[in-house]
């Protein structure tokens, strides 16, 4: 699935179509987690785009009357194609664009899993997105904040942090590494870590997720930019897929578990 950094760099990628109108919508597939709104192939027409935003792991794409609120799921990435690029399987939805060169904003959704919703409300107050926790980049997301959420919840500290009521955006990849930088092991209680590790844990998430988006994401499960760029930052991975390989800090191998259905890696040694 796409995390916070995929989805960001995707954000951003989209960019450079904020102010252009919309000349075209077609739905070649309306079947995704719920059905697409087949009304915006006239709703959107002539609409300009005037912002685009995220919160978690969705991306708001605002317009004077109202916003698209689009998740990725676990296989659906957003392109920028010219018109003429050819129509491919899992092709679900295309957004054209005027004075660009018609370029057109293609969802692809192999499992369909994602979404692409219409609101003319305020989509902060969406039920989808109402009840997320802040964002671990902003000054609302720090050591204090995260120990008082942390102190009485006697889940494992991964799935603690990869609760989205509690802080959005932190997935399987990134909880991995901002744990084993924090040198606390996935599978401790979250009650049982100390506030000092804690702390210590809230800048690692930070700082991975920051260096997440400037390598430009990590490029596995065919991930890749709007511009079909893949990322780099599965090359700095630590622990994360890295299973009987040295830690790089102490050689011993990373060990592979399953915490909450998900494949959770750290290091024996370096993690306590």
């Amino acid at each position: 699935m796409p995390e916070l950094p995929e989805v960001e760099i995707t954000r951003l990628g989209l960019e450079p179509l904020i102010n252009y109108r919309v000349s075209k919508v077609v739905i070649r597939n309306s079947s995704l987690r719920w059905p697409v709104n087949k009304s915006l192939q006239k709703i959107l027409i002539g609409m300009k785009l005037i912002n685009l935003k995220r919160r978690g792991k969705y991306i708001l794409a605002e317009f004077p009357n109202g916003t698209l609120i689009i998740h990725l799921g676990m296989s659906g990435h957003l392109c920028i194609a010219p018109k003429d690029r050819e129509i491919k399987k899992h092709d679900h939805v295309d957004i054209v664009f005027d004075n660009v060169g018609h370029k057109i904003v293609r969802y692809n959704d192999p499992r369909r899993f994602g979404c692409i919703l219409w609101t003319e409300d305020n989509p902060l107050d969406h039920k989808l997105i109402k009840n997320l926790g802040p964002e671990p980049l902003t000054k609302d997301f720090d050591g204090e904040y995260l120990f008082q959420k942390l102190r009485k919840r006697s889940v494992s500290i991964k799935n603690a942090i990869m609760n989205s009521c509690i802080v959005v955006g932190v997935g399987n990849i990134y909880a991995s590494e901002a744990l084993f930088y924090a040198k606390i092991r996935p599978q401790r209680q979250a009650y049982k870590v100390s506030k000092y590790e804690v702390t210590n844990l809230a800048t690692s998430i930070k700082d991975t997720i920051e260096n997440a988006i400037l390598k430009g994401g990590s490029s596995i499960n065919n991930f890749f930019d709007v511009n079909g760029n893949n990322g780099y930052f599965q090359n700095e991975h630590q622990v994360y897929g890295r299973k009987d390989k040295p830690c790089i800090l102490c050689k011993n191998p990373i060990q592979q578990i399953t915490l909450g259905q998900r494949s959770s890696f750290y290091c024996k040694n370096c993690q306590k």
